[in-house]
């Protein structure tokens, strides 16, 4: 296989499909495109069934391109992530994995188009997430719950207001921005930097009004994260968590129990807001976002210093903090619902407390005057002998 020919299987994987996100390269099945959050398989010429162990690590050493230090990742550690460029038109992030001897390479597409938050109707938090001059702001969620996409709709915002320094940590870079008011330096892990703790240590010496690390890691990248925020510095990065809750406590969670009293105030005095993000499948194709926000108080703070109890928890002070743009996934899940974006099974399938989705959804239901019961014909049975049987 030629470079030429990796380059049209690309581009067939990419046309053959509408909404394409990843491409999949695995062995023993045939080209596959994730579309819509479904793997659909693309047919080229020569057709291609079954793709061979041979083909697949062609494929892979093709995007590798004789890169030393990828390589050495790939067989020391068994995989390895590096981006890809089609004809400077289209941009991938590549993971190249080993599984059973053999190569996969999972290709996720990126898209060009810097994001907005008024294009990808975020909520007004993100405004004020923009406007914030420090502190620590997380986003959490699966990978390709739209974290990076979240994040750079609010770096576009600070590029259009603020006459700031921005410096990225990123692996690979995603979106590619332009100086706008403020100066942009965006930096690629691999090729760059080593570490995201290393990057992160440096560029506290590059004289940044904000921070972007891509992903917290490690604890050595929580430490040198809070302290930023604490000099002064607005950091964004991300962490692989369900929700909000969830995050606070991973995050206490990298530390030992005798340093639990120190972190808990450094953690409460520089969180700003937490966002998790889940994507659903929308009603009529394509994908919408689900968000979990959380947003420093009083109540938070506490939390974070003394713990939750039975009757204080995330959830309970998120649910009621809608005065200060907080909400619920389930909250979300129900605005969602009521606006016709998602089906009544997705809502229960991607809720945090399905009991309450359920009570929300017959209530919107109700006031649809639709049923809210697919229980048909109701009766009591009653026996033959029962002297009460008419």
């Amino acid at each position: 296989m030629k470079q030429q020919e990796i380059n049209y299987w690309i581009t067939a994987m990419l046309n053959k499909h509408e909404r394409v996100s990843d491409l999949n390269l695995t062995v023993g099945k045939t080209l596959q495109v994730e579309s819509d959050g479904v793997l659909v398989p693309v047919d080229v010429e020569p057709p291609v069934t079954e793709l061979t162990p041979f083909q697949t690590e062609v494929f892979a050493l093709n995007l590798i391109g004789g890169n030393r230090r990828l390589l050495r990742d790939l067989v020391t550690k068994g995989s390895c992530d590096l981006s890809y460029s089609l004809n400077d038109k289209v941009r991938f992030r590549v993971n190249i994995f080993s599984q059973k001897g053999y190569y996969t390479s999972v290709l996720r597409k990126l898209e060009t188009t810097i994001p907005s938050i008024q294009k990808f109707h975020f909520p007004d938090a993100f405004v004020k997430m923009a406007r914030e001059v420090n502190g620590l702001i997380l986003f959490t969620g699966a990978t390709g719950s739209g974290k990076t996409t979240s994040m750079a709709a609010i770096l576009n915002l600070i590029n259009e207001e603020r006459p700031v320094h921005i410096v990225t940590l990123e692996d690979p870079i995603e979106y590619v921005h332009p100086h706008k008011k403020a100066t942009f330096n965006q930096r690629e892990m691999g090729d760059d930097f080593d570490t995201f703790a290393g990057g992160l240590r440096a560029a506290l010496r590059q004289a940044p009004k904000v921070i972007l690390v891509g992903e917290i890691r490690d604890r050595e990248t929580l430490e040198i994260a809070l302290s930023a925020s604490e000099t002064g510095h607005l950091v964004f990065s991300s962490l692989h968590t369900i929700d909000a809750g969830q995050t606070i406590n991973r995050v206490l969670g990298m530390f030992e129990q005798d340093e639990q009293p120190q972190i808990r105030n450094r953690l409460a005095d520089t969180i700003r807001w937490v966002v998790s993000q889940r994507l659903l499948p929308r009603v009529g194709g394509g994908r919408v976002a689900a968000l979990e926000i959380l947003c420093t108080s009083l109540r938070v703070r506490d939390l974070i210093i003394n713990g939750e109890t039975e009757e204080k928890t995330f959830y309970n002070v998120i649910k009621a903090g809608s005065s200060r743009d907080m909400r619920t996934f389930d909250q979300h899940l129900l605005e969602l619902f009521e606006a016709g974006l998602i089906t009544e099974e997705s809502a229960t399938l991607y809720a945090s407390h399905r009991s309450e989705i359920k009570r929300g959804m017959d209530t919107i239901k109700a006031a649809r005057g639709e049923r809210t019961s697919s229980i048909d014909d109701l009766r009591m049975e009653q026996h033959e002998d029962d002297p009460y049987r008419r």
